[in-house]
């Protein structure tokens, strides 16, 4: 049985991860109505977290391959400092660096109180609600070329909020965008682009504490998960980025909103535990 649900939380990771409406809660509420109704906690749900990231590595493997090799050789001198795939290497650097100080030292509550559903839930509707808001007044003019050291900065701090299950990476990053006045492509990629040092540091460094710290999955069974994370959210980004160039952010709104709101009457009737 653990096996099976390790697969299924799974599939469930590389399903949620790239869509605005949280992974890390999906995980946390789905975990609640498994036979065992446990948390499946803060490491499960990174180090699978390293599937659906793998999976942004290969759907942006040019992009990603030319920011790096233009950073370096801006960095020594072969090539111009304002050549704009160098100047985006800088800008994932900058926005990376609000969630990697608070991760370490709320490391503590991210594992503990930031999973409580009353938590989940209140940030699944107050995020789901701003997300709508700034879609409806976002300019949706600003371009990727536009991006500036603040901008990373402000991304990076919205990044910071996925920390508490709920927020959601990419729809946090997105919210930021669309109120900076971005379009909502050019709003996703970059946030999916600054999860990727993000979540492959999460991940590996609850992998290592998973070594000695084993939790509700063995390693095995959280490998299991990661893989199937993977090839399901290989189908999904390819959705999520041809939906949003055609389509608004309401129905992942209406869903978040009435997904929380859902939790809340559970919790509140006792059928769920907090």
């Amino acid at each position: 049985m653990h096996f099976l649900e390790a697969i299924f939380l799974g599939l469930i990771q590389g399903l949620t991860e790239f869509l605005p409406v949280s992974s890390s809660a999906h995980l946390r509420i789905v975990g609640a109505f498994l036979p065992n109704a446990q948390d499946p906690g803060a490491a499960f749900t990174a180090i699978t977290q390293i599937g659906t990231e793998a999976a942004v590595v290969i759907f942006f493997w040019r992009d990603i391959t030319r920011i790096i090799g233009h950073w370096f050789r801006a960095l020594f001198g072969r090539i111009p400092r304002n050549d704009p795939d160098a100047k985006m290497g800088w800008l994932i650097i900058v926005g990376s660096v609000p969630i990697v100080v608070l991760g370490l030292f709320l490391q503590d509550q991210i594992e503990t109180v930031f999973r409580s559903l009353w938590l989940v839930a209140g940030m699944l509707i107050f995020f789901g609600v701003l997300l709508g808001i700034a879609d409806a007044v976002g300019a949706k003019r600003r371009k990727l070329s536009d991006l500036t050291i603040g901008d990373g900065a402000i991304y990076g701090v919205a990044q910071a909020f996925a920390l508490i299950p709920g927020v959601s990476r990419s729809g946090g990053t997105i919210t930021a965008g669309l109120f900076m006045g971005y379009e909502r492509a050019a709003a996703a990629r970059y946030a999916f682009l600054l999860a990727i040092p993000a979540v492959f540091g999460s991940g590996l460094y609850q992998l290592l504490k998973s070594w000695d710290e084993p939790g509700v999955y063995s390693l095995g069974e959280t490998a299991a998960a990661t893989v199937v994370a993977f090839v399901v959210a290989i189908v999904v980004i390819k959705f999520f980025m041809a939906w949003i160039s055609k389509h608004s952010f309401l129905p992942f709104v209406i869903y978040r909103v009435a997904l929380g709101a859902l939790i809340l009457v559970l919790l509140a009737t006792g059928v769920i535990a907090a």
